[in-house]
């Protein structure tokens, strides 16, 4: 099977499968319980070691495990995606039955940009390697800089997109049943909900600067590097579902995802330096930190409000 092939197969599976949720299982906007998006995300993740699977006896070990790690280190920083969703519904008071149409297409804008993010940075290292040590050097920064900001809050108000988008953009006073345009008295508004969807795609867009790079740290194989990050994004939503009621708990996990960044960072401009460190210990690296933060969290919880 050829490389064309091979990206056409997967472009197109994706958007069957973007459709079968949109079109089939989620038709009707309905609150996602717990129970539910369990099941989803246990179907998303044997979904995605699936096709790690497919990948191992098509392209060998190595490439069968620089996806399997790439797609934890892509899982593992969605974590604070989930966070931030959390915080954008609560601040907009968005009801449960919306949030899912919101996720849902924020995830399909979230594909598009993260693979405009990937080939233009693939195309820069294969033109310029020495911005190697530029990514490398941002992720040790940005891991660094999360560290410190554990406890920074979330101020929606001050998104620039928000801001913008208020002074330009003609809003409904409510969510309207859940739409995202309306036309009264001849006139076509934007409601509440479309506004809260533009928020979380500025927030993606810096999400996206700080993963990216952590993949192409483990692969710079565009296959690789594409569909870890998209099979990671797919499972996104249902994981919000499944752990919005207990992200508070985990309250180690941000330093454990700020470890990943600085190591993955040192990894990339080792491997510049000539000093190159096998992908098993990288997984096994950010395999340990991820379970020694959460274990942590389960050990020595915060103190009550």
């Amino acid at each position: 099977m050829s490389t064309t092939l091979l990206w056409i197969g997967f472009n197109v599976f994706v958007l069957l499968m973007l459709m079968l949720d949109l079109g089939v299982f989620n038709r009707k906007a309905h609150e996602i319980k717990v129970k539910e998006a369990v099941l989803w995300t246990i179907f998303w993740i044997a979904l995605s070691l699936l096709f790690n699977a497919g990948i191992y006896f098509y392209s060998g070990y190595e490439k069968a495990l620089m996806f399997f790690t790439a797609y934890i280190v892509e899982k593992s920083l969605s974590m604070d995606n989930i966070f931030v969703f959390l915080m954008l519904f609560t601040y907009f008071k968005v009801q449960p039955i919306y949030q899912h149409k919101v996720l849902f297409w924020g995830v399909l804008g979230a594909l598009i940009m993260r693979a405009i993010f990937i080939f233009a940075g693939i195309a820069l290292i294969e033109k310029f390697d020495w911005i190697l040590y530029i990514f490398g050097a941002f992720l040790i920064y940005t891991g660094y800089k999360m560290m410190k900001e554990k406890d920074k809050e979330i101020h929606p108000e001050k998104n620039p997109v928000l801001k913008l988008s208020r002074t330009m953009l003609p809003i409904t006073g409510d969510y309207r049943n859940g739409y995202f345009f309306v036309k009264e008295n001849g006139k076509r508004f934007v409601t509440p909900l479309f506004i809260v969807l533009l928020v979380i795609e500025s927030t993606d867009v810096v999400f996206a600067v700080d993963s990216i790079p952590a993949v192409l740290a483990i692969s710079h194989d565009p296959f690789i590097v594409y569909t870890s990050n998209v099979m990671a994004i797919l499972g996104l939503r249902a994981l919000y579902f499944a752990l919005a009621a207990v992200m508070r708990l985990f309250r180690f996990l941000h330093y454990g995802l700020s470890v990943i960044l600085i190591y993955v960072g040192c990894k990339m401009i080792a491997a510049q330096l000539g000093y190159h460190i096998p992908t098993e210990i990288s997984l096994g690296v950010i395999a340990l930190v991820l379970t020694l933060s959460i274990v942590l969290s389960i050990y020595i919880p915060g103190k009550k409000e």
